[in-house]
């Protein structure tokens, strides 16, 4: 018997089908926050605003499919099936009763419908986890330069303008390019592994402790009179810090869970440098601002040491723009990540990054336009969802 192909509300249909998790999973998180929103504080006024209301959904949409991706996708992104090159969508996969291209068959004879849902993954991995990283190392920084001022400001200032002084493109183009990763002498460490002292895994060396100082400090500006639970929670992060650096920066995580690929590196310590110097400005422009408050005032008249004023007075009085930035922020790498993608930079030749893709598709959009459309849209919408998201969270950060 042969199957005849998929008509466009059949595909629509499967499609929609096919997501069944992420509906589920969305029904449920929505119904949930409109319910407690009274609760939730700025997350639960986003529920009062449209913009940010559809911008969560686009967002959690992504989200959902990143975390459901093998039961959505209807193949392996890297199988190829033979005679499915090119194929349209809704096309029947020979040999195989029921199953369809849904979104039709790549150049490499590979199904365009699961390497979008799997493409999700490879963005929502590096762009959220590397931005918190750079906000990580922008609060270090810029909460101290703000409020102490003097010649800390200035070296801070000048080393951050230095950074963006650098083309962001051209940037990314340098530190992700495998010669730059190639270049640097070779350390051997435990459990017979090698660590390449190139550029990127210097700054990986360096970039990399700021989130486990942040933590310290935090720790010991709010429990420094508490030694126990002082003790307790700086030896639980440096227990997390130490095994998630040796993973991330040396591939040698003891319990062999861990591990970073090369490629994945280079993109992740990229993104962290270059985002690092802009969260670094915001951060000091608004601790600028807000030290002089009066809270601020009060709380240096009762002795507060500056490290307590800046992480327990001053931060969160300035989450209202952090938020909206690392939305925003997130939204950029995720641009910038499909840039790369695009230019064949950093990633596999076979990974289903949503840039390369759609690079891919590009060379056939004449002939074959849904090789390169859905990941197109599927990157559109992503953004998309992030900026709404950061508008709803700036309209009611403003109102708070």
């Amino acid at each position: 018997m042969i199957m005849e192909r998929l008509t466009g509300l059949e595909i629509t249909f499967q499609v929609l089908a096919q997501f069944t998790p992420v509906w589920i999973g969305l029904a449920v998180i929505l119904f949930l926050s409109f319910s407690f929103r009274s609760r939730l504080g700025l997350y639960g006024k986003l529920m009062e605003s449209p913009i940010g209301v559809t911008g969560l959904v686009l967002v959690l949409f992504w989200v959902l499919t990143a975390i459901f991706a093998d039961q959505i996708a209807t193949f392996d992104a890297l199988d190829q099936i033979s005679g499915m090159k090119n194929k349209k969508p809704g096309w029947p996969v020979r040999g195989q009763e029921g199953a369809f291209y849904l979104l039709g068959g790549d150049n490499l004879a590979r199904d365009v419908f699961s390497r979008v849902v799997q493409g999700s993954r490879e963005v929502l991995i590096i762009a959220p986890a590397a931005t918190l990283f750079a906000f990580m190392v922008g609060i270090t920084l810029g909460l101290p330069a703000g409020f102490f001022g003097g010649k800390i400001d200035t070296v801070l200032t000048f080393l951050a303008n230095l950074v963006l002084a650098f083309p962001v493109i051209l940037l990314f183009f340098l530190l992700v390019t495998p010669e730059i990763r190639a270049a640097g002498p070779e350390y051997a460490i435990w459990g017979g592994k090698t660590w390449v002292a190139s550029v990127p895994n210097i700054m990986a060396l360096v970039l990399f402790t700021f989130p486990i100082a942040f933590f310290c400090i935090l720790w010991v500006s709010k429990y420094s009179t508490q030694p126990s639970k002082l003790t307790l929670l700086l030896a639980l992060t440096a227990i997390a810090g130490i095994w998630l650096y040796t993973g991330m920066v040396f591939n040698a995580d003891p319990l062999g869970v861990l591990y970073m690929d090369p490629n994945l590196l280079n993109i992740f310590v990229s993104v962290v440098f270059v985002n690092s110097p802009t969260v670094f400005r915001i951060v000091r422009g608004v601790t600028i601002d807000i030290k002089t408050r009066d809270y601020v005032a009060a709380a240096q008249t009762r002795g507060e040491r500056p490290w307590y004023i800046m992480l327990w007075e001053v931060l969160p009085n300035a989450r209202g723009p952090l938020i909206v930035d690392f939305c925003l922020r997130i939204g950029y790498t995720t641009i910038l990540l499909g840039t790369l993608g695009f230019f064949g930079l950093g990633v596999s030749p076979e990974s289903p990054n949503w840039g390369q893709t759609i690079n891919e598709g590009r060379k056939l959009l004449a002939l074959y336009p849904h090789l390169a459309l859905p990941p197109a849209l599927a990157l559109m919408s992503m953004v998309l969802g992030l900026n709404l998201l950061a508008d709803g969270l700036r309209e009611e950060s403003l109102k708070d």
